[in-house]
């Protein structure tokens, strides 16, 4: 995060030399009124920015070995994909996004569908769960793969698909500065169910990161200024994730690989329908509940690798 205290730096600097600017016209009476406007405005996106900078350094500051602890009760933004197997692979990622979903309801924490395939986590859990939304999820991050006789297999045969989970904290406007000259941005009518408006008012955008060619589609919402939050709320944690992932490449050789290090290309669980188990290889443990687990019943399984974690 040094090149984003820099950033701030350099904006805050040249902040200051317009202000200086145009003091130096309020001794001109055709422009001093101009002048002292510019210069409340100048003023204000200058205290601005020394907050966001305040709060990076803070950040900063607090920060553990750990990069996620400090974000556990923070909401969390669960994206699930598939990916070898087709179909099938869609269709397990859609009974993962209702196992997740049917959990979390049942902790009582708030579900909000964002667009295909993710969902945010917020509120708070019904006691006697003790996690926060970010810490509730954020050992799903990686790759799933089930083995079951797909619906559309006639000969009855055992597919393998597979499927991939990312989990990320909301992160701050402060943490992760985005420049908007590296955005780029497109709008269309957003189209499918939700009435009149949607097919009237290009609601739908579609978010690019010129530096990195992330791109961003959003359409679930019915107000274009929403999808516009969410694209940049997605991007936010994509990046900060990013960044997440090449601590851990420094943190590899001294951290216990008991639960793992939650990236996505790692398998992390195997649902295998045939015989009723899923095995959660971090753990090295099966449980012959599969029916019930798929259903939204995961206490047991995240509950152990959080007691794993301290262990380790």
């Amino acid at each position: 995060m040094d090149h984003q205290l820099d950033y701030l730096q350099k904006q805050i600097d040249q902040l200051d030399q317009q202000i200086a600017d145009n003091n130096k016209l309020l001794q001109d009476p055709t422009l001093k009124d101009l002048a002292s406007t510019e210069i409340a405005s100048l003023t204000d996106q200058k205290q601005t920015l020394l907050q966001a900078l305040t709060e990076l350094k803070n950040s900063l500051d607090q920060k553990q070995n750990s990069p996620t602890s400090d974000y556990d009760n923070s909401p969390a933004t669960i994206e699930i994909k598939g990916a070898a197997g087709g179909d099938e692979a869609k269709i397990f990622a859609q009974d993962l996004q209702e196992m997740y979903t049917r959990f979390a309801n049942s902790l009582g924490f708030k579900v909000e569908s964002i667009d295909d395939g993710i969902i945010k986590i917020s509120g708070k859990a019904n006691p006697p769960w003790k996690f926060g939304p970010y810490a509730t999820f954020k050992y799903e991050a990686g790759v799933h793969r089930v083995q079951r006789v797909p619906k559309t297999e006639s000969q009855g045969r055992i597919h393998t698909s597979t499927a991939t989970v990312a989990v990320l904290p909301q992160i701050k406007p402060s943490e992760v500065v985005l420049k908007e000259s590296d955005l780029e941005w497109q709008f269309s009518r957003a189209g499918g169910p939700g009435g009149q408006n949607v097919n009237k008012v290009s609601t739908a955008v579609r978010l690019t990161y010129k530096p990195t060619g992330e791109v961003i589609s959003v359409r679930e919402e019915r107000y274009q200024q929403r999808n516009r939050d969410i694209a940049l709320e997605l991007l936010r944690q994509r990046l900060w994730q990013r960044e997440q992932d090449e601590k851990q490449k420094q943190l590899e050789t001294t951290r216990s690989q008991a639960v793992g290090s939650g990236q996505r290309a790692e398998k992390i669980r195997t649902y295998n329908f045939p015989q009723n188990r899923v095995t959660d290889h971090r753990l090295n443990q099966s449980w012959h509940d599969l029916d019930l687990v798929i259903q939204g019943k995961l206490d047991k399984i995240i509950t152990t690798l959080h007691q794993q974690s301290l262990e380790s």
